[in-house]
């Protein structure tokens, strides 16, 4: 197994520079090996050979977080930067790395046709990856049970899903990011009390116990540490199918080896660090103010202001596995995504106006046969 990348660019490298190519050629026959999920290992589909992943396994020692600070002021080391050859999407968008041998494809992300080769994309290299954990055809199996277990799916779509062409493994990058936040808060804490009072009702004075709350103005500190802060940093695919691929097991994270994308694709990401890290803000600010209310105590709580000092900012840029489906059928595009890792399956809902009609049409009917028996009772 040999692999030859050149060196990483330096920051001022040209467009044209030399780009990282990842092939692994089968010691035994020469063909392009792939990562086989089952066996976690290297497989030639040519002749059967197979090789070992060495360090293959959850990794114990943590990867290494990088300064976002220095992210930010273009400082970061040149090994840390690398230029792949993608192909960009007129559709979607996505900039997705395909093999130096291919030419033209389609899109796996919307199955719109595309020219390959159309860039170079010039990013952060990935400190770590999750290997995929399901095969194809496990992935094709949850999606197909995914489809038959809708309602009003049509049958034409599940046949077509299952015998269509294989299904795309993509590696979808994420941004993780870990921080230290103090905050100090102005709020008020609310206490329940109860008073009694007399009213007339139906002529008559009656007590009854009416609930008050008691505001008491209140201000304090609190400290959380973030810690794998994880922001999706695609924009390739809406983000109703994205929100609903977690969770992940990050502990299975291994540290970025070409390898692992060895007859898989890898898309660059969308969203810059900066944005990247905006959205890792909103999910901490939740979570901030979560941890004021507790704080507050009480039996109600409002919060007047939050201020936070952010700092000791790392991140790192990741893969994680996902298995993709993009399917013309009739006229219609429909997209389904696997988690690679657990097998869990979002897509767009698919409706058979005819499966639809009959319900419409089974429902009257027992309406009608209903009210007629209620009418003859």
């Amino acid at each position: 197994m040999t692999e030859a990348p050149p060196p990483p660019p330096s920051p001022d490298a040209p467009a044209d520079a030399p780009t990282a190519e990842h092939r692994f050629p089968c010691d035994q026959c020469g063909a392009d090996m792939r990562f086989d999920p089952g066996e976690q290992m290297l497989h030639c589909d040519h002749c059967g050979h197979t090789e070992s992943m060495a360090g293959a396994g959850p990794w114990e020692g943590g990867l290494r977080e990088l300064d976002f600070d220095a992210a930010m002021r273009n400082l970061l080391p040149l090994q840390e930067m690398e230029t792949t050859r993608v192909s960009h999407c007129p559709s979607c968008g996505a900039d997705v790395e395909f093999d130096p041998g291919t030419h033209a494809a389609e899109c796996p992300f919307c199955a719109t046709p595309v020219v390959t080769d159309t860039g170079a994309h010039r990013h952060i290299k990935p400190r770590g990856l999750v290997p995929f954990g399901l095969s194809e055809t496990q992935a094709r199996e949850a999606m197909t049970r995914w489809l038959g277990a809708l309602w009003f799916a049509p049958n034409g779509l599940s046949d077509y899903a299952r015998k269509g062409r294989r299904m795309q493994g993509i590696y979808v990058p994420y941004w993780t990011f870990d921080a230290d936040t103090r905050s100090g808060y102005v709020g008020e804490r609310g206490t329940i009390y109860y008073e009694t009072r007399t009213v007339m009702r139906d002529g008559k004075m009656q007590t009854q116990r009416v609930q008050r709350i008691r505001w008491t103005p209140v201000q304090g500190r609190v400290r959380r540490w973030f810690d794998d802060v994880l922001v999706l940093a695609s924009r390739s695919l809406p983000k109703s199918h994205t929100d609903a691929l977690p969770p992940w097991d990050l502990s299975q994270m291994e540290p970025y080896k070409p390898e692992f994308l060895a007859g898989f694709r890898a898309e660059g990401y969308g969203v810059d660090l900066p944005d990247g890290f905006a959205e890792a803000r909103q999910v901490m600010d939740r979570e901030i103010a979560k941890a004021v209310r507790f704080d507050i105590g009480g039996d109600r709580q409002r919060i007047t202001r939050i201020d936070t000092d952010v700092s000791d900012v790392t991140f790192k840029h990741i893969l994680l596995p996902v298995w993709v489906a993009a399917y013309k059928y009739r006229g219609q595009s429909y997209r389904f995504v696997v988690n690679g890792q657990t097998g869990r399956v979002q897509g767009e809902r698919p409706w058979s106006a005819w499966k639809i009609a009959l319900a419409v049409i089974a429902g009257l009917i027992v309406a009608a046969v209903v009210g007629f028996v209620a009418s003859q009772g």
